[in-house]
């Protein structure tokens, strides 16, 4: 597959700067969520850089991340090369990392496609991924097309943007193109409902793919100083530049989606049913996890009395429950979580109040 024609000018770029504050106590700032291994051994950035390497070498993989946790990464993955695993130094969301990418493909390879991937999804079907990216290349190949892999929905979920497909551009190496009308962000309940039950919207899961030009093209148009600051970037010595750390904070925090997505006009979606998950909550977890006779999930020693459907994640501890159902219990050395598994998209909200109170040891 590496040596695929679609992948001979592919770069992969993966943005791995999130924080991942909803998997507290046991994500912290300098061990997030795309460290943990939720499912298996390998942590979730370990399994989405081993999903593309079969198409794109380790040599055209970038990571972009949060400093903090730089060397860990460097350390995980020696595959690639150091230079390219980059530590940001201020969190500015996802529009400035692609921009300060594409400069940098753009010089090593003015052909070069950009392969934008989330660091901590789950794909059950790689293979299908891979074949269905290939596609996303091949339309990405002409100049002033975008892409995005749209993820076909499996319930009106108002967590997650929306894509509305518009007319059928055909098939491309067997898989159906068509073209986007719009993007719209987290609906209401109601109206997601509408988008699922038409058949014409997809997920936003944040795969996207340009040329590496195509991209600063849209940037210098819709967002000029954005664009300025990459090109400065990149005249100053790129991403491995001193001026990498001075300019970078200068940067607006913005999403790709918002900062292009939303704006340009000549956009394409590849519907892809590859068994994506997000893993955006603890409850996701357990959805996904090997569930026993009461249905309930646990890492470490423990016992349950009358007690269905809860998580229970202590790996030192021998836990027991008795008559109680639908909690998620996170044990680490200094800290426990206790909440109702379906309200376990609020523990961002309570790390916020962590912080608040000035405990940055639990952080």
């Amino acid at each position: 597959m590496a040596t695929d024609s679609a992948f001979k000018h592919v770069y992969g770029v993966v943005m791995a700067g999130g924080s991942g504050t909803r998997f507290w106590p046991l994500s912290r700032r300098r061990h997030p969520k795309q460290l943990l291994t939720l499912f298996g051994r390998r942590t979730l950035l370990e399994q989405t850089v081993a999903r593309i390497r079969p198409a794109i070498p380790l040599e055209h993989v970038y990571i972009f991340t949060g400093e903090p946790i730089l060397q860990n990464i460097r350390r995980l993955l020696p595959g690639i090369p150091s230079s390219q695993i980059l530590g940001e130094p201020a969190s500015r969301n996802t529009a400035p990392t692609a921009a300060v990418a594409a400069q940098e493909i753009v010089r090593r390879d003015p052909e070069g496609l950009m392969v934008v991937l989330p660091s901590d999804q789950i794909i059950n079907k790689p293979a299908l991924f891979r074949r269905l990216l290939a596609t996303a290349c091949h339309v990405a190949s002409q100049p002033g097309r975008s892409v995005v892999l749209g993820l076909k929905p499996t319930r009106p979920e108002t967590g997650f943007g929306y894509i509305r497909l518009g007319r059928r551009l055909g098939r491309v190496a067997g898989h159906e193109v068509f073209h986007v009308v719009r993007f719209t962000e987290k609906p209401a309940l109601a109206e997601a409902r509408r988008y699922v039950a038409s058949g014409r919207y997809l997920w936003n899961g944040g795969i996207f793919i340009w040329k590496a030009a195509t991209l600063f093209e849209n940037l210098q148009r819709f967002q000029p100083e954005m664009a300025d600051l990459a090109r400065r970037i990149a005249e100053a010595g790129g991403i491995c530049s001193r001026a990498f750390r001075r300019l970078y904070p200068k940067f607006q925090k913005i999403s790709i989606d918002f900062a292009l997505m939303e704006k340009i006009s000549d956009i394409y979606a590849v519907p892809a049913d590859i068994g994506w998950n997000d893993v955006g909550s603890w409850a996701v977890v357990y959805e996904l996890s090997h569930q026993d006779s009461e249905r309930n999930v646990r890492s470490g020693p423990g016992l349950s009395l009358d007690s269905q459907r809860n998580m229970v994640v202590s790996p030192k501890k021998f836990v027991v429950t008795v008559g109680v159902h639908d909690l998620v219990v996170v044990e680490t050395d200094d800290a426990l979580l206790v909440c109702a598994r379906e309200r376990s998209q609020d523990v961002g909200k309570a790390v916020q109040e962590i912080e608040v109170l000035g405990r940055d040891d639990l952080l």
